[in-house]
């Protein structure tokens, strides 16, 4: 009887030491941490912009933009003679189809998205053709472009900020064949993204 007792006894204790411990823990498990909502956003980086150059004997001379995203030509070509800017040529854009690829002397393009404003494109193209074109997906406004040949020699192109959609259109046509160093255009998306696509032919 007395082992009995001692048993009860120190089944008691074990009882009583045990019960706190498992009340905390069943209280742990019922604590419900809320974490807050994660929302994840494209990193918006922003192309920092800067004034237009433009040669002091430019022959536009309308207000052009004050600043512009640069882009350098992933091409650099050197102009070998002193640069003569031609009288600028008010330019009317004509759809045409493209030359056959083995006409091709050249082509590399360049994309503008519609939240960097007006965005100065260089291409440095150092080849000999006939025609220029230029190729449009998106919908861009145009402002100008400047064409340098190898002479030293600069056509200017007066787009005059007019607006132009999809399609291919004739930049400039020079039949009896030009070495042709450089084009630059000035163009501001407006669509979303824009592409420009300008191309030599033979």
């Amino acid at each position: 009887m007395k082992k009995l007792m001692l048993n009860l006894l120190g089944f008691t204790i074990v009882l009583t030491t045990l019960a706190p411990s498992e009340l905390v823990a069943a209280q742990r498990r019922r604590v419900v941490v809320r974490r807050p909502v994660v929302v994840r956003r494209p990193v918006v980086v922003r192309r920092p912009h800067t004034r237009l150059i433009i040669h002091a004997r430019h022959p536009i001379r309308r207000v052009l933009p004050p600043a512009v995203v640069v882009r350098p030509a992933r091409r650099p070509v050197v102009v070998g003679a002193p640069l003569v800017f031609l009288p600028a040529l008010a330019w009317k854009p004509v759809v045409v189809t493209m030359p056959a690829p083995e006409r091709l002397a050249w082509q590399d393009s360049e994309s503008i998205e519609q939240d960097e404003g007006w965005v100065d494109t260089n291409f440095g193209i150092d080849s000999r053709g006939n025609a220029l074109f230029l190729e449009i997906y998106g919908k861009a406004a145009l402002n100008f472009a400047e064409v340098t040949f190898a002479n030293g020699n600069v056509q200017v192109l007066d787009f005059n900020e007019q607006p132009h959609g999809n399609g291919l259109y004739k930049l400039l046509d020079f039949s009896a064949g030009r070495h042709v160093k450089t084009v630059r255009i000035v163009a501001k998306s407006e669509s979303e993204n824009t592409k420009l696509l300008v191309s030599l032919s033979r």
